[in-house]
């Protein structure tokens, strides 16, 4: 007790005495008379034995609202006294020596810096200059320094500069000296001009007399000699003379001097300082190139090896491989032309923009080289000082925000007539419908009953479950470990298969008659090896059948259906042929090669099986049998495709089931993508081992498939296909380039391929080298897909992420300027993976997400149309428009049909609102069809809440705005070779006829004054994880930008918030932390902002769905997964169904009469989403992402030198507070979210 009590009179005595001590110095300050004396000299002797044995005394003299730093500056100032100069400067260096960064700012805040340089000139005038002084000064400017961005400028303009260089040359034996101007050199040195100017009166050369061969001796010295240089040679014109001095010569044999004798690694700091000085030199090309004329590759390609084996001298590998890949000699991609291999001829050329230049390119030009020298602009400094750069803010400030109010301001601006609009009412039928001759009986929805026929959603046609559906109807849940044994006995004894029965497509045909003509098709994935040997003679008979299908409206263009398709064997195939298959009579379609004569006898049940545990099985519901491999190709040969495609891909044709298996986000392995770079810089060192082989060539017509048992086969001539040339490397090692968009020379990021004549137990590397945006979720748990054919043999007709070694890092082939849209110096990046393949002489297809096609499309809507009851379900299949190269467009409406043709029942469904949805405007997102296939499946159940939703709105759906995209293996862009989703502002009819109709129709609600309820477009995310939504509001647009004061008063209606407020309370992926309603300048052309913008709808989104994973709830919190889950399309078409759900609870909410609801009632649309999706355990150029670009939790950094900017707008910070706000507004309407 005593003791603190001691300790607390003590505390306050020292605090009172240094309160003291600065009121006696600051009376000193203003008497001229007392300054002379040796007062000052006393009190600052006593201020500094305080500072020096007292932490709080320090704490106290740069706190908040403290004046100490402000008398001792002042002290400083006025003082002529040597030795209250030493002393203060000795109090300035203990105060900011302890405490980090902020006392420093504190004192630079004061005007620290601007003293200490006037002081260090008028200390330099004296001779011979007082040595205890200049440490004390450099001392203290090197601390302080690093907190001032004006320094430079300062030390210049006070004419400072050259002291401390002087001091250095005057006095290299006094190393304690020397050492603290050094250090202030190297903060001089970041100002490029102040570099100059140091290099001129030869800096450079000085720095080379202080370090040297390995040494033990000054080993301090010789480490800030080499921070100093590193900063100096940053500048090109100091690089520059190095390189002339031969100094990048020196460099490389005083780091392999150091490296040899250091061998208990206790001099790091020293090797990373000598790498640091390369590295600066080799961001021009004289310095590349001097650093290859010195065997540099070499040298630091063998030492780095040598220091992989100790994980503490990471920095010195990490540094040699960035500096071998930057001095790596570039490349051309060995293409002919950069442009896509196949060609479309426009039916109109655009005056400007990226296609006109295309198209006005000569034709004699090389459109892949790029004789620019990269990083000589885009690494190095300016030598050129602005005073803009020094004070320039260091926040990030977006200016792609729009912040002109009046823009922000929606304006209902329909664009087109009247009568032009009229062309549109034919797409909306049920708005002048009577149902006068229609056969309406006045019922309720139908119970709910989970055993009956087509109970829960319709799952429309991915090969999924049928097996289980076939075997046994009734049960639910059965786990897809295997084939069921008496399906299998059925299947070989009788394979119907091979001749699919016709179906009577009469209409009003009832669902339990197509149902049992469903049931007796066996499910294509239990092949028996019969099967599978007369898989390999597959033709296509045409017959001229007239089907019809049952529907509620008329398709105002229905394309020309071929009759079913029968599969008929011809003799069996022991060997497969090594062509594939045969192709079809009349219309052609081949199926892919089948390289197996059916399954392998080892390994009947593999690892896969096994998913007891931590693999638990995912159960599926017990569905009809929807895919139709016969439908498919029925479709396929309506598709009309650039290439005039004539094969099939066997996942497309066997269909996708979701895995009975959780595929966590892949754990990235330490020091992988070092290895990689390791191994490509092994191509320059030891060119005698690289094969350099073409295995396939799409721009070669006459080129042949090797024969060589231990090459790989590549294909990719099939309906979305993406793979352009394979060059083989090494015997295992093999490197891929894909196909640019059509009419465009870039977007290359989707693929699809298929693979064949592998061999077990071998890892194959795949490297795809021409991808453009600078980093990918590849570097953070995303793998590539692969689909086996011998597993869906097996009866696991799945898409699987497979892949190890997996990273995507810049390499050493140069993106011409032309490619890069006119910037120079560009690199391309490479997605690598590897894969051991399980079945030797498998057929595998890789892909960068879950496929969807066009066709399959098709397929989905004709078994939808085929499938539903007419009675309960309005379901209309229209063909909204013609693409470029003759697709139909297909539009859907669906809603429930009126409970009688009674005047009240009719006018109900024609004022129930409208919901707008489209999807697939960009071909690679493939994961926005699988959302959509959700969405529709939901829409069309049986369900009570399906039909409730059904009762309430009528949907306009638009599920492929870009056919031509998705058929001919676009990224990006459509035939036109544009992004539609930065056309709907002035879309052309010509060139962009599908956003030019999907706005009419929008404009047509409009003008009718029944504007939809809600507008999304669905959309897939390569660089960010989970789904969230973008919308419109003005008000969290402005509280983005420093223009504040415009939208205090601004009133607006908070309900653009609750549907996705919604969907982040019922769909597990949904995360409204990455949600953004922000309306940016380069988005005002995207579809979301046109519609809220032109056409007035409020709740205008995008919804943005991961190609990679999730990483929250119950996607996350589990023992097992530490980084979340990889997204399926179990994960995908639950989305689209808790969208609908949110619909439902959105039209709950906003009905009076249902504001108090029970909440079981309320969640009833949940459990029963839950049940039948069965789920147990839930990011072109960076320029071109769709949407607002945000700051990711990871680092994209990517070891490529990119530092790609994103908008650090903190979206999750602003949610609750402005929400708030919004909310509280006494005009807004209120939202009440359970």
């Amino acid at each position: 007790m005593n003791k603190a009590k001691a300790s607390s009179e003590k505390s306050v005595s020292a605090s009172s005495r240094t309160i003291s001590l600065l009121s006696q110095l600051e009376k000193i300050n203003l008497d001229p008379v007392l300054g002379e004396s040796d007062s000052a000299r006393h009190v600052t002797s006593k201020i500094l034995h305080l500072v020096q044995s007292q932490e709080k005394t320090r704490k106290e003299m740069t706190s908040k609202g403290s004046t100490g730093i402000e008398i001792i500056l002042s002290t400083l100032e006025n003082t002529r006294d040597p030795q209250t100069i030493v002393n203060i400067l000795n109090i300035l260096i203990e105060i900011v020596s302890i405490g980090g960064g902020r006392r420093a700012s504190v004192l630079v805040t004061k005007g620290g810096t601007q003293i200490l340089l006037q002081l260090l000139l008028s200390a330099s005038k004296d001779s011979p200059p007082n040595e205890e002084l200049m440490v004390l000064l450099h001392t203290l400017l090197a601390k302080i320094g690093p907190k001032d961005r004006k320094i430079g400028v300062k030390a210049r303009i006070n004419g400072v500069l050259n002291i401390s260089l002087n001091l250095v040359k005057h006095n290299l034996q006094n190393h304690r000296l020397v050492l603290p101007c050094l250090q202030v050199l190297r903060v001089y040195s970041t100002n490029s001009v102040n570099a100059v100017s140091l290099g001129k009166n030869g800096v450079v050369e000085l720095m080379f007399k202080i370090i040297g061969p390995f040494s033990k001796r000054n080993t301090s010295l010789m480490k800030v000699a080499l921070d100093t240089l590193a900063a100096l040679l940053k500048s090109k014109t100091n690089a520059r003379r190095a390189v002339d001095r031969g100094y990048v010569q020196a460099l490389l044999t005083i780091y392999v001097d150091w490296h040899r004798h250091d061998s208990r690694h206790r001099y790091m700091l020293i090797r990373k300082g000598v790498l640091q000085c390369i590295k600066s030199i080799t961001n021009i090309k004289l310095g590349r190139k001097a650093f290859i004329d010195a065997n540099g590759m070499k040298i630091l390609y063998n030492t780095s090896q040598e220091c992989l084996a100790v994980r503490t001298l990471d920095p010195l590998v990490n540094t040699s491989s960035l500096i071998m890949r930057k001095c790596f000699p570039k490349n051309r991609l060995p293409l002919p032309t950069i442009k896509s291999t196949f060609h479309f001829q426009l039916p109109v050329i655009p005056a400007s923009g990226p296609v006109a230049q295309l198209y006005n390119l000569p034709p004699d030009v090389d459109d892949v080289v790029d004789e620019s020298d990269d990083n000589d602009d885009a690494e190095t400094e300016s030598e050129i000082e602005t005073e803009i750069d020094d004070d320039k803010d260091q926040h990030f400030k977006n200016d792609d925000i729009e912040t002109d109010i009046n823009k922000l301001k929606p304006r209902q601006e329909l664009g087109r007539s009247i009568e032009e609009l009229k062309m549109y009412e034919q797409f909306f039928p049920e708005l002048s419908e009577n149902f006068q001759e229609w056969d309406l009986v006045s019922k309720e929805p139908k119970p709910f009953v989970p055993d009956a026929n087509l109970s829960g959603p319709i799952v429309v046609p991915t090969a999924s479950e049928e097996h289980s559906a076939v075997a046994n109807p009734s049960t639910k849940g059965v786990a897809l470990k295997e084939c069921s044994p008496l399906l299998t006995e059925e299947c070989n004894r009788r394979p119907v298969f091979l001749e699919l029965p016709k179906k009577d497509s009469a209409k009003g045909g009832s669902l339990h008659q197509q149902n049992d003509q469903r049931n007796m098709l066996p499910s294509s994935q239990c092949l028996s090896q019969e099967i599978v040997k007369g898989l390999d003679r597959i033709s296509l008979q045409n017959s001229a059948k007239n089907d019809q299908y049952s529907g509620t409206g008329c398709v105002i263009e229905k394309e020309n259906k071929a009759g079913i398709t029968t599969l008929a064997s011809s003799k069996p195939c022991e060997h497969v042929s090594p062509c594939g298959g045969s192709l079809f009579e009349g219309s052609s379609v081949q199926l892919g090669k089948l390289c197996c004569t059916g399954v392998d006898s080892e390994e009947e049940e593999d690892s896969r099986s096994s998913s007891s545990g931590e693999h638990a099985a995912l159960q599926v519901s017990d569905v009809s049998p929807v895919h139709d491999c016969d439908l498919y190709l029925e479709m396929v040969k309506n598709t009309k495709s650039i290439p005039e495609y004539s094969e099939v891909a066997y996942p497309d044709y066997f269909g996708h089931i979701p895995p009975p298996f959780k595929e966590p986000i892949l754990e990235r392995r330490y020091g992988v993508q070092r290895t990689k770079i390791c191994q490509d810089i092994e191509r320059l060192i030891h060119q005698n081992d690289i094969i350099d082989k073409v295995v396939y060539d799409l721009d070669n017509s006459s080129f042949s498939v090797p024969e060589e048992a231990d090459v790989l086969k590549f294909n990719s001539k099939f309906e979305s296909g993406n793979l352009r040339k394979v060059i083989q490397i090494r015997k295992n090692e093999y490197d891929l380039i894909l196909n640019s968009d059509i009419n465009s020379n870039h977007y290359h990021q989707w693929f699809y391929f298929e693979v064949s004549g592998m061999k077990t137990g071998i890892g194959y590397r795949f490297n795809i080298i021409n991808c453009e945006k600078s980093n990918s979720q590849f570097n953070y748990g995303m793998q590539p897909l692969m689909y086996s054919v011998q597993e869906a043999l097996r009866c696991r007709p799945c898409w699987t992420r497979v892949g190890t070694d997996i990273c995507y890092y810049k390499n050493h082939f140069s993106r011409s300027s032309i490619a890069a849209g006119g910037q120079k110096g560009k690199s391309y990046y490479t997605i690598t993976f590897t894969v051991t393949f399980q079945h030797k002489e498998d057929v595998c297809y890789f892909a960068y997400h879950y496929p969807y096609t066009y066709s399959t499309l098709k397929m989905h809507l004709r078994k939808l149309e085929s499938m539903h009851n007419p009675q309960q379900i309005y379901f209309r299949h229209d063909v909204l428009c013609k693409t470029l190269a003759g697709n139909s467009c297909p539009l859907v409406t669906i809603t429930a049909m009126p409970e009688s043709n009674y005047y009240e029942h009719i006018y109900q469904f024609r004022n129930r609102p409208y919901i707008f949805l489209s999807a697939r405007v960009h071909p690679g997102e493939t994961n926005a069809s699988w959302v959509m296939k959700g969405t529709l499946e939901y829409l069309m159940s049986n369900s009570p809440n399906a039909q409730s939703l059904r009762e309430s709105y009528i949907f306009k759906i638009i599920p492929m705005l870009n056919p031509d995209g998705v058929i001919n293996g676009n990224h990006r862009c459509s035939l036109s070779g544009e992004d539609l989703n930065r056309q709907w502002q002035n879309p052309n009819p010509d060139l962009h006829p599908t956003i030019y109709h999907a706005k009419g129709l929008l404009q047509y609600l409009a003008a009718i004054k029944r504007l939809p309820l809600v507008y999304c477009d669905y959309h897939g995310h390569s660089r960010k994880k989970n789904v969230f939504m973008y919308g419109c509001s003005i008000k969290e647009t402005m509280w983005h930008t420093s223009v504040n004061a415009a939208s205090c008063d601004l009133m607006e209606d908070p309900a653009y918030r609750a549907l996705p407020k919604i969907l982040s309370h019922t769909a597990p992926a949904f995360c409204m932390g990455s949600c953004s309603f922000v309306v940016e300048k380069s988005k005002e052309s995207t579809a979301r902002v046109v519609v809220w913008r032109e056409i007035g709808v409020q709740r205008s989104y995008t919804m943005e769905s991961t190609l990679c994973g999730c990483d929250q709830g119950k996607y996350k919190h589990k023992s097992i997964i530490k980084e979340g889950l990889q997204i399926g399309t179990r994960e995908l078409e639950e989305m689209g169904a808790k969208f609908c759900v949110g619909l439902l609870r959105l039209k709950r909410m906003s009905s009076p009469l249902e504001y108090n609801l029970p909440s079981n009632l309320l969640d009833i649309e949940n459990e029963l989403i839950e049940s039948s999706c069965k789920v147990t355990s839930p990011t072109t150029y960076v320029l071109d992402e769709d949407e607002p670009r945000f700051l990711e939790e990871v680092d994209y950094s990517a070891e490529s030198n990119d530092e790609d900017v994103e908008l650090a707008d903190n979206v999750g910070d602003y949610e609750a507070t402005n929400q708030d706000d919004g909310l509280s507004d006494p005009d807004s309407t209120r939202i009440h979210l359970s």
